[in-house]
């Protein structure tokens, strides 16, 4: 009995089109779950659509249709890019689905029953775009810390969750299971930020609109998303506390793993888990929290006007070259990027160049020297030896990383194969080789190529499925295993056709630019400059590498962030000016660089004994970070 994996995305908000940032969520997650089944698990991928809120309310008003007209239209191009970006989930759930709101009617019920619901009354902050409440420490110039949108106050009679309660049992789960929240430093964000400093209750109701699923017991209200839409990931399964448990639910749940953006971290590890704890049920084993994938860099919105769509993409590029791109540029842990530019270097680089002229080359050479039949390898050399070798590491290697969720590393890892497959060409020539008539070299050569090919389309497969069904079928085979040998000599191979061809770039830019991308602003020249110094000058100043391992913002004093700094042979305590440029949880667990030397000051009472490298002033400060792998404690020169 194959052994189940259950994957999520966080289900899409149905106000907008999502841009390619909410996409490559469910490319990642897609990728995840196809690697999982080649690997042999029963895998169940979960995705869908939140689609209740005030937001939506007021987008449907303004739209002059009933709020399900408005999200059945979102909902539906939602499905159709998720289907388009050949995403293999097995569910799509919507949160306006009969089942789900019955299930999600009756939680509330129970938790209503058991006393961890109670009624009172909101009085504070809200932000409409994000749908969320907010005290007067979060706020900034009464501005979202999130969306940087106005925040409103607003007093409303609503029921409450008692989150406190749970508190200390979802601290001890956490220190219990170290893997449940990652990466690493999403954790230490969550229990610092969040837990440490104590919970307060949470709004679960809302009687200010109308749009969502009704209170059972009290028509005045209806379901706030924290219990509404973070329930599909049971409901989806069958679940409702009023009904048997279904095969669905005992078979798949706990979720092995929770894909969803660095962003909402907090409702997934804090309240969604607490919510289990109150319903008696088990809590997911993994939330991976992804980074952003930001224009430039810049993060990317509809209200900033620099969204990038992927259907739009993939009209220009394809499919198969948008998911590539995404899931490459994409790291573990920082902000991935987006530009033009890289669109058509990475596309030329790697999938015409290194890929398809790889695969092109390979046929054409079998079609010329064996009639288009698979040759039979003969002896073997070390220039063998060490392209096999290289294969099989490559494999290891992509196991490793897809099992930690190092996809980008992985999307290199695939390609790496293709790389060395290339180079082994320019090892063997196989044109001397046949010029020469050295038919037997020639053979295991041409065979050594053609399993290379094959080998790494398996492996591509869950980045490029449509790329790696196309590769296969040139080859004449439907072999997917990851051993080297697949390949049976005396087949013949299949229909030679381009897989990538090389784009123009003028002509590609132009297009791409069609979409309404933003226009970088100018530079300005600066009107004065410093007078020069001399190296010595220079040298006095002390920079050092640093990772930030603790953030916080820091209470009456709206545009200083509190940074906790590892310099690897000490830490210290440094207070930045960047807190309307950055949210502490941006920071956390990034590497920087900080003046080491600099005397201490004391900022609004905090301490601070350095100070961190950034360009800007105002609302447009950017912090100089440092690659994942930058040693700490390293002298800047």
């Amino acid at each position: 009995m194959k052994e189940k994996f259950y994957i999520t995305t966080a289900i899409a908000y149905s106000s907008r089109k999502p841009h390619i940032g909410n996409t490559f969520e469910v490319i990642m997650t897609d990728a995840i779950a196809r690697y999982k089944r080649k690997q042999g698990y029963d895998v169940f991928f979960l995705t869908g659509t939140d689609e209740h809120g005030q937001k939506i309310e007021n987008c449907a008003k303004e739209a002059g249709i009933t709020p399900k007209e408005y999200v059945d239209g979102v909902a539906g191009q939602i499905k159709e890019i998720w289907d388009l970006m050949d995403s293999s989930y097995d569910h799509f759930i919507r949160t306006t689905d009969d089942y789900h709101e019955a299930a999600v009617s009756a939680i509330f019920k129970k938790l209503y029953d058991k006393g961890d619901i109670y009624k009172s009354e909101y009085e504070g902050w809200y932000c409409e775009p994000c749908e969320a409440f907010l005290t007067d420490s979060q706020i900034v110039d009464c501005k979202c810390p999130d969306c940087g949108r106005e925040v409103k106050k607003m007093k409303e009679e609503s029921y409450f969750f008692r989150m406190s309660a749970y508190q200390d049992r979802l601290m001890k789960h956490i220190e219990e299971h170290p893997e449940f929240i990652e990466p690493e430093a999403r954790k230490k964000e969550m229990v610092n930020n969040f837990l440490k400093p104590g919970l307060q209750d949470l709004c679960v109701s809302r009687s200010s609109f109308k749009w969502g699923v009704p209170v059972s017991f009290d028509n005045k209200h209806v379901i706030y998303v924290w219990i509404d839409a973070l329930s599909n990931y049971i409901t989806a399964l069958g679940y409702n506390p009023e009904l048997p448990e279904t095969d669905a639910f005992k078979k798949n749940w706990p979720a092995d793993v929770h894909i969803i953006g660095k962003d909402i971290m907090r409702f997934h590890t804090i309240y969604w888990p607490i919510i289990l704890m109150a319903l008696d049920l088990p809590l997911p084993k993994k939330v991976f929290g992804h980074p952003w994938l930001n224009v430039g860099a810049d993060k990317m919105s509809k209200s900033k006007g620099n969204s990038i769509y992927a259907d739009d993409l993939a009209n220009i590029i394809g499919v198969d070259a948008v998911r590539e791109y995404v899931l490459a540029e994409m790291p573990y842990l920082n902000d991935g990027s987006i530009t033009f530019d890289n669109i058509i270097t990475r596309y030329n680089t790697d999938l015409a160049n290194n890929l398809g002229n790889l695969v092109n080359r390979t046929l054409a050479m079998t079609a010329k020297y064996f009639d288009g039949i698979v040759p039979s390898p003969a002896s073997e050399n070390e220039t063998d030896a060490d392209l096999k070798a290289c294969v099989k590491k490559a494999y290891d290697d992509m196991v490793a990383q897809m099992d930690s969720y190092h996809i980008a590393d992985a999307v290199e890892t695939v390609f790496s194969v293709f790389r060395r497959a290339n180079k082994y060409i320019d090892e063997t020539t196989p044109w001397t080789l046949a010029k020469n008539g050295d038919t037997e070299r020639l053979s295991t050569v041409i065979y050594n190529l053609l399993e290379a090919i094959r080998v790494g389309a398996v492996m591509v497969e869950p980045f490029m499925p449509s790329t790696s069904v196309s590769i296969l079928s040139q080859l004449g085979t439907t072999v997917d295993s990851y051993e080297f040998g697949g390949l049976e000599a005396g087949n013949p191979i299949g229909e030679a056709k381009v897989l990538f061809s090389r784009l123009d770039e003028k002509e590609t830019l132009e297009k791409l630019e069609a979409m309404n991308p933003p226009k970088a602003p100018a530079v300005p020249v600066p009107e004065d400059q410093e007078e020069q110094i001399g190296i010595e000058s220079f040298g006095a100043v002390e920079l050092r590498t640093a990772q930030v391992i603790a953030c916080e913002r820091i209470p009456k004093a709206k545009k200083l962030l509190k940074l906790q700094l590892d310099l690897g042979y000490e830490q210290r305590q440094v207070a930045s000016g960047i807190a309307k440029c950055y949210a502490p949880e941006d920071l956390i667990g990034k590497k920087l660089i900080v003046v080491a030397n600099l005397k201490p000051a004391v900022l609004c009472g905090v301490e601070s004994n350095g100070m961190i490298l950034a360009s800007g002033e105002g609302d447009q400060i950017k912090v100089v970070f440092l690659d994942d792998d930058t040693p700490l404690g390293q002298r800047v020169r």
